[in-house]
């Protein structure tokens, strides 16, 4: 039976714990069904026996992520056009103070995590982001403590020769280059629109054939930005719909809504002051959730 006290360990440890998941799955909805499935299980836990309650739940999160990923991995392979992980709101307590949590969950970090293999996903997780040690993440994956060193080395060696080498905009600076992005596109001032993008920005769209998407990513200024002028045509011509600005992924993001229904996430990526990189998510199973503010931690 459940008590107080396992209510409480599993409370306070939820943010990590979701974070965790996120990062592993790239989705928030299969994350929220991951912790439920976990939360039962942990309430059959004889709490005398567990010494360490973090890396205890840590664990058992990580081994109900990997079989949630093996199995959604199957699904991506008929996938429709390309996939791109689950838009996640954040609240005001979001990872801007906190540069490895705001990276590791930034959209350009779990579209790099996708070239991972599970395993290799989770182990960079536990030991790059959260900082466990290997004896802990062995337990989560089920391999000798070898192996996940090397595991652990294989995948930096991946990630980091396929991160982007950049330094972050400051706040200030996204917010400047936001309203201005906000003006151009909403007055269709194609000049100014284009001195924000840089040359090669790019526009990937998710729309898992559900929605009217492009189903082959954008390049180049010129485009991306006939992309974005379509859209808020589009939009000024539509009743009941509304645009905002939002924090997803700690990116700007717009956010457009019609009947108070959500219907398209747009993340941009700033580098060196300069809009890069479009994420659409317009997959309305991606959307679902995608209107809950989240708390993330490390």
């Amino acid at each position: 039976m459940t008590s107080d006290e396992h209510v409480e360990r599993f409370t306070v440890l939820r943010p990590l714990l979701f974070t965790i998941v996120y990062e592993i799955l790239g989705s928030a909805t299969e994350s929220d069904d991951v912790l439920q499935d976990s939360y039962l299980r942990w309430a059959e836990v004889d709490l005398t026996m567990v010494r360490d309650t973090k890396s205890y739940l840590a664990r058992l999160v990580t081994r109900q992520a990997l079989n949630t990923l093996r199995v959604s991995a199957r699904r991506r392979e008929d996938y429709i056009g390309p996939w791109l992980p689950e838009p996640l709101l954040l609240d005001k307590h979001d990872a801007s103070a906190d540069v490895v949590l705001a990276e590791s969950v930034s959209m350009a970090m779990l579209v790099l995590l996708e070239t991972l293999n599970p395993r290799e996903r989770a182990v960079f997780v536990l030991r790059e982001v959260f900082g466990f040690d290997y004896t802990d993440i062995a337990a989560a994956v089920g391999k000798s403590v070898g192996t996940v060193r090397q595991v652990a080395h294989r995948a930096r060696e991946h990630v980091q020769a396929r991160r982007k080498r950049f330094e972050p905009a400051d706040a200030p600076t996204i917010t400047q280059i936001t309203e201005q992005f906000m003006t151009a596109a909403a007055t269709g001032d194609t000049e100014r629109l284009l001195s924000l993008l840089a040359p090669d920005a790019t526009w990937t769209a998710d729309s898992g054939g559900k929605a009217i998407a492009v189903r082959r990513p954008v390049v180049g200024a010129e485009k991306v930005a006939r992309c974005l002028l379509d859209l808020f045509r589009k939009a000024s011509r539509t009743p009941n719909l509304r645009i905002e600005m939002v924090n997803c992924n700690n990116m700007p993001a717009v956010v457009v809504y019609i009947d108070n229904r959500l219907e398209g996430v747009f993340l941009m990526e700033i580098i060196d002051s300069k809009i890069t990189t479009f994420y659409a998510i317009r997959n309305p199973d991606k959307l679902i959730t995608a209107a809950v503010p989240r708390r993330i931690s490390r």
